[in-house]
């Protein structure tokens, strides 16, 4: 059984039909069995684009829409990822990228994501 969580950029590149994302992936994704997105990444969109760090091509508003008319399951976090995130080596500094590595090993889900920093710990990620 193949089981993901997309990294907040995969995610992106996803459903904004991003090159950087390869045929490879697309293709993995729409063959999983189950495909996780943390609501932790949605926060981390929300954050980054009220900062303008981070554009999209279509309103944030509708990403919700866009998410009940898809396959993709939206990983809460709960108290037990909150422990894994303070129990994790500071290998990666990012606060959400460290909840996202702290939901795929308390779910035993493999990471989507180009960021190597992910290597450092004890997961499993995806990326040509």
């Amino acid at each position: 059984m193949s089981a993901f969580l997309l990294d907040t950029h995969v995610f992106i590149w996803l459903t904004e039909n991003d090159s950087s994302l390869s045929d490879n992936l697309r293709m993995a994704i729409d063959n999983a069995d189950l495909v996780y997105l943390s609501i932790a990444s949605l926060w981390e969109i929300a954050i980054k684009l009220n900062l303008g760090k981070l554009s999209l091509q279509r309103s944030y508003e509708t990403i919700g829409s866009a998410i009940d008319a898809s396959d993709i399951l939206i990983l809460t976090v709960s108290f037990a990822d909150t422990v894994q995130v303070r129990n994790l080596p500071l290998h990666h500094g990012d606060p959400f990228d460290r909840m996202l590595i702290a939901q795929a090993i308390n779910h035993s889900l493999i990471i989507i994501s180009r960021d190597k920093k992910f290597d450092a710990y004890s997961v499993q990620r995806m990326w040509e």
